[in-house]
């Protein structure tokens, strides 16, 4: 134990985190304050407004992550569900969080505009952390967890509204020519992960080691100083961020918005807590989605128009369609026959596809096609690597020497890593693309599979080197994350770009929405994995062994899958018709943002 000046910590090691957390946090307030409060309309080449949004995204990013760290945690410590429970519900909760944002991107660019969608976001997202710290006595039978779940269906409901919008406003402080624009997102990028990697060890070491309320109050508390800055500093944005016609939200017309949203609460309420439903339903919308989207590039626009499309390859290709999606509605509900059937016209569908393909050519179709295929890999991507949360995160508190760290506060490592590694990248990239040696999309994107595998093989290695009854050093939880974290990097970004790049402009929001969608069958995938790793009332050794043997098979599966990627990365390069591709005027907003976390970036059209 080593007295600190106000609390008293495990190691030294965990008190000089806490201690360099906590002062790096205060000095970018402190300096974000000195700079917003000077008397110049700009500081350091840009608008003040960047500066208020900057602060407001780092405490909002404060709340979010400090609350996850926690949260697998109270799971399963206090409200006692088992690891499986546990997990199932986390993974339900990430996915909603990354499917929320599609419609509050919507709502804002349709009606209320971003910026106060970002205001009532913030609001929510306030109340719900400040609930999350109502601990009551703990257990299923406590009737406090309703607060509990309302608190979470707040908090993802505040993250769609804000996420999907509080970036747009940084892009309209600029033209879209001006040279400012890149380095003003990595402003906004470097507050993003502040409060990510500071949030995860102050809120985690509190919550872990003086109680719940403690770590979840102080998140709440980061998101009340987040709202305060950005109603206070409105006058910085300059006017940007609101409602184009402001008409349509006339006469009550806003207040109607604002209970729609508080709808979704209740609909978010009821959701995180049926799971189950979550999965069919995510699935059913997902496949449906991707139908919807290969039916416009192959049929409708081909073509010119749905009428003068063939009716029989198009016939064909709806009832598979259906087949496919209600075969794996019936599946999920427990049918083991149903999952046949879904194959059978998931084939069908896929050869409608070809025989469309070698019938007719359209270099449109054929960017789309390749934009699905790197949607359905990054799913396989974002379900191994948001086990940082949940079952790693366990697997560290329970079989990890963590030298007197308490497990929380490891997840503020990724985005250490990011910070460090981004600019990196960028420059790994550029020098790549000026001698002609730059990997394509795809293949980076096998190159993220593979080392989102390799993280976790490494982390079996490591365990089994020194034995299943010694805990596993810490050194490996750093390897796990830091190739977690170079993969996140050939895909994140990558694949924000390239889904902008490979979309016509007339369906850019679509297939941004269905990026977002894939994040989210990618982080309910995650929580069923990490499902497979709970062994409750085996033994410690045994309990260690099971999560071993799952991050074995899942590591190789996933080596497998990316060389796989890898082995058809040139015929995807085909299918993107980079040498036919063409510049036009309109762009997606948000696009330099693109890679600032996992899955976040602006996506409604300018």
């Amino acid at each position: 134990m080593v007295e600190g000046i106000f609390f008293t910590f495990d190691s030294a090691f965990e008190m000089w985190a806490f201690r360099g957390a906590s002062v790096a946090l205060a000095a970018f307030l402190l300096g974000g304050l000195f700079l917003v409060t000077r008397p110049a309309p700009e500081v350091v080449g840009h608008p003040k407004g960047l500066f208020v949004l900057f602060l407001a995204e780092m405490w909002e990013r404060f709340s979010y992550y400090g609350m996850r760290a926690l949260l697998i945690f109270y799971l399963v410590q206090h409200w006692l569900f088992s690891d499986s429970e546990a997990s199932v519900i986390y993974g339900a909760y990430t996915a909603l969080v990354y499917i929320t944002p599609v419609l509050g991107g919507y709502l804002a660019d349709q009606f209320i505009g971003q910026r106060k969608a970002v205001l009532f976001g913030a609001i929510l997202l306030t109340l719900g952390h400040f609930f999350m710290a109502f601990e009551g006595t703990g257990g299923q039978d406590d009737p406090t967890i309703n607060v509990f779940w309302l608190a979470l269906a707040l908090i993802i409901v505040g993250s769609g509204f804000l996420k999907a919008n509080i970036s747009v406003i940084v892009g309209q402080l600029y033209t879209r020519t001006d040279i400012r624009r890149d380095p003003a997102y990595t402003i906004f990028y470097m507050g993003i992960n502040v409060g990510a990697a500071t949030a995860s060890i102050i809120c985690g070491f509190l919550g872990q080691t003086y109680g719940w309320e403690y770590g979840f109050g102080l998140a709440g508390v980061g998101m009340l100083i987040g709202l305060i800055f950005f109603i206070v500093g409105k006058p910085l944005l300059l006017g940007k961020g609101e409602p184009k016609d402001p008409a349509k939200i006339a006469g009550g017309k806003e207040w109607g918005i604002y209970g729609a949203g508080l709808a979704m609460v209740a609909l978010c309420w009821a959701a995180v807590q049926f799971q189950d439903l979550v999965g069919i339903v995510l699935g059913g919308f997902g496949g449906a989605l991707i139908a919807y989207v290969l039916a416009i590039v192959t049929f409708k626009l081909a073509y010119g128009s749905w009428e003068q499309a063939p009716k029989g390859p198009l016939g064909t290709f709806l009832a598979s369609a259906l087949v496919m999606i209600f075969g794996f509605i019936f599946a999920a509900m427990g049918n083991t026959y149903a999952q046949y059937v879904a194959g059978a016209g998931g084939i069908v569908l896929i050869g409608t596809l070809i025989q469309q393909s070698l019938a007719k050519k359209f270099d449109e179709r054929d960017r789309i096609f390749a934009a699905m295929f790197m949607i359905l890999v990054s799913i396989v991507f974002w379900a191994l690597f948001e086990q940082a949360g949940s079952s790693l995160n366990l697997f560290t508190d329970r079989h990890v020497d963590t030298q007197g760290v308490n497990a929380s506060m490891f997840q503020s490592i990724n985005a250490i890593y990011i910070v460090l590694l981004a600019p990196v990248f960028a420059m790994l990239w550029q020098g790549l693309a000026q001698r002609g040696a730059e990997p394509s999309t795809p293949m980076k994107f096998g190159l993220a599979v593979i080392q989102v595998g390799l993280g976790f093989l490494v982390l079996v290695w490591g365990s089994n080197s020194v034995g299943i009854d010694v805990p596993t050093p810490v050194i490996f939880i750093f390897l796990i994350y830091l190739l977690h974290t170079t993969g996140e990097l050939c895909l994140s970004p990558v694949g924000l770009s390239a889904m902008n790049r490979l979309s016509p402009a007339h369906m850019a929001s679509l297939i941004m929405g269905t990026w977002f969608f894939a994040s989210a069958l990618g982080n309910f995938a995650a929580g069923l994995i990490a499902a497979a790793t709970g062994a409750e009332g085996v033994g410690e050794e045994a309990g260690k062994q099971v999560v071993i043997d799952v991050y074995n098979t899942v590591g190789m599966y996933a080596v497998g899958i990316g060389i796989a990627v890898m082995v058809v990365s040139p015929l995807i390069k085909k299918l993107m018709r980079l040498d036919t591709l063409t510049d036009d005027d309109e762009h997606i907003k948000g696009e330099a943002e693109a890679g600032l976390e996992a899955g976040e970036a602006g996506f409604s059209k300018s």
